[in-house]
């Protein structure tokens, strides 16, 4: 069984906790944290690549990876982030992972029609109703134990 700073990884690549990838714009650094902290809160673990990616690393396989492990993403989608390259990129490797991977557009000052094309179909979550989703959260999280 291998490790990583998440968790044990079988050898079937199950992790043990319920991984939540958070991607963001760097400008939007301290709103992606405080949704981390809420997230964490509920019992799920986060992956943000400013914080968890250390000197040295490979920035875009650290991100791929962890995107792989990931239960589901949050895409936190602001005026800056929203046609922001790494942002897309991430999006679109979680996409790519599997076509039905759950992806939460989190809207922080942005309505649905200016998300990105390939997310526009789920259900984003405006920002004020971000306990609504930390509810589910919580289930999803709680069934992955279980």
């Amino acid at each position: 069984m291998g490790k990583s700073k998440h968790g044990n990884i079988s050898s079937k690549g199950k992790t043990s906790p319920y991984l939540v990838f958070v991607s963001h714009a760097t400008a939007d650094k301290w709103i992606a944290k405080t949704l981390c902290e809420k997230i964490e809160a509920v019992g799920a673990v986060t992956f943000r690549d400013d914080r968890d990616i250390a000197g040295g690393d490979d920035i875009p396989e650290q991100i791929r990876q962890h995107i792989i492990r990931s239960n589901e993403m949050v895409v936190l989608m602001t005026p800056e982030s929203v046609n922001r390259q790494w942002v897309l990129v991430e999006v679109g490797v979680a996409w790519g992972r599997r076509q039905n991977a759950r992806i939460i557009a989190i809207l922080c000052h942005v309505k649905v029609d200016n998300i990105p094309n390939i997310i526009r179909s789920k259900k984003a979550v405006p920002i004020n109703s971000f306990d609504e989703y930390l509810k589910e959260l919580r289930q999803r999280v709680e069934r992955h134990r279980s």
